[in-house]
C-alpha cells in the first residue's frame, strides 16, 4: 500500500476558537470525562467482585463498560489538552492511532450490542434453554468476535484512510481525527474511499441492527403471549435498559455516518461527535444502574459497606 502523503502533522480546529469559550468548554468535558470514568470503571468493578453478577448478561455489560471507556479516552483527553493549553497540533501516526483505536472500539460496541440482544432473546424466549444455550463459550465467543470484528474494520478504515494523499493543507476542521473531515482534508480522489466506508459501516450497522429487531420481534411476540401481568412486566424490564442504549447509540451514529459527504456540514457533525464520544459512554452506565433493581441495590450495599 503506498502512502504518498507529504504532511507530518494535522492541526485540529476543535469546537471553537472563541477564547472565552474554551475554559467552560473544559470543566464540562473534565466533568463528562469523570463521570465516564467513574461510571464505567465502576460497573466493571462491581461485576468483577461480586458474584452475582457473574451471568452472560453481566459479562456483556462489563465489556461494554470497558469498550465505552476505551473510546471516550480515545478522544476526550486530546480534547481537553486543546482546551487547556491551546495545543491543537497532532502528528500524522498520532492522528492515525486515535483513529484506529475510536472506530476499533465504536464497532466493537454496535457488535456487543447484538450479541446483548440475542441474550435477551434467550432469556425471554428460552428460558428454560437459557442456561445451556447461554454457555460460557458461547458468551465467550461472542465477545471474542465482537472485538475482533471492531478492530478488523478499524483496519480496514484506517488504511483506507491513510492510503489518501495529503499535500494541500493539513488544518482538520474538528476535535479529533475522524473520516469525513480527512477525507475532505485530501487532495486524492476520494471516490473508492467513500463507497468503501459507506458500504463497511452500512454493513455493520445493517447486520447489528438485523440482529437486534429480530431478536426483539421474537421478545415482543413472546412477551405478547404471556397470561401473567407480572410476567410481561418482567420481561420489559429485562429489555428496557438494552433498548434505550441502542436506541441512544445507532440514532447518533447513523446520522453521523450513512450520509454522502456532499450532505455533511461540519458543525452539525462536531455536535453529533460530541454526544457519540463523550456523552454515550457516560448515559449507559447510568441507564444500566438506574433501570436495573440488581445493580441498584449491589451499588447501595458497597456504597454502605465504604462508608461504614
Amino acid at each position: 500500500m503506498e502512502n504518498s502523503t507529504e504532511v507530518t502533522q494535522f492541526i485540529l480546529v476543535g469546537l471553537t476558537n472563541k477564547p472565552q469559550l474554551q475554559t467552560p468548554f473544559f470543566i464540562i468535558f473534565l466533568l463528562i470525562f469523570l463521570s465516564t470514568l467513574l461510571g464505567n470503571l465502576g460497573m466493571m468493578g462491581l461485576i468483577i467482585l461480586d458474584s452475582r453478577l457473574h451471568t452472560p448478561m453481566y459479562l456483556f455489560l462489563s465489556n461494554l463498560s470497558l469498550v465505552d471507556f476505551a473510546y471516550s479516552s480515545a478522544v476526550t483527553p486530546k480534547v481537553m489538552s486543546g482546551l487547556l493549553t491551546g495545543d491543537k497540533i497532532m502528528s500524522y501516526n498520532s492522528c492515525a492511532t486515535q483513529f484506529f483505536f475510536f472506530v476499533g472500539f465504536i464497532t466493537t460496541e454496535s457488535f456487543l450490542l447484538a450479541a446483548m440482544a440475542y441474550d435477551r432473546y434467550a432469556a425471554v424466549c428460552k428460558p428454560l434453554h437459557y442456561t445451556t444455550t447461554m454457555t460460557t463459550n458461547m458468551c465467550a465467543s461472542l465477545t471474542t468476535g465482537s472485538y475482533v470484528c471492531g478492530f478488523l474494520n478499524a483496519s480496514i478504515h484506517t488504511g483506507n484512510i491513510f492510503r489518501l494523499s495529503f499535500c494541500r493543507d493539513n488544518v482538520v476542521d474538528h476535535f479529533f481525527c475522524d473520516a469525513p473531515p480527512l477525507l475532505a482534508l485530501s487532495c486524492s480522489d476520494t471516490t473508492i474511499s467513500e463507497m468503501v466506508i459507506f458500504s463497511v459501516v452500512g454493513f455493520n450497522d445493517i447486520f447489528s441492527i438485523l440482529v437486534i429487531l429480530v431478536s426483539y420481534l421474537f421478545i415482543f411476540i413472546t412477551i405478547l403471549r404471556m397470561r401473567s401481568s407480572e410476567g410481561r412486566q418482567k420481561a420489559f424490564s429485562t429489555c428496557a435498559s438494552h433498548l434505550t442504549a441502542v436506541s441512544i447509540f445507532y440514532g447518533s451514529g447513523i446520522f453521523m455516518y450513512l450520509q454522502p459527504s456532499s450532505s455533511h456540514a461540519m458543525g452539525t457533525d462536531k455536535m453529533a461527535s460530541v454526544f457519540y464520544t463523550m456523552v454515550i459512554p457516560m448515559l449507559n452506565p447510568l441507564v444500566y444502574s438506574l433501570r436495573n433493581k440488581e445493580v441498584k441495590k449491589l451499588q447501595k450495599q458497597y456504597l454502605q459497606n465504604c462508608l461504614v
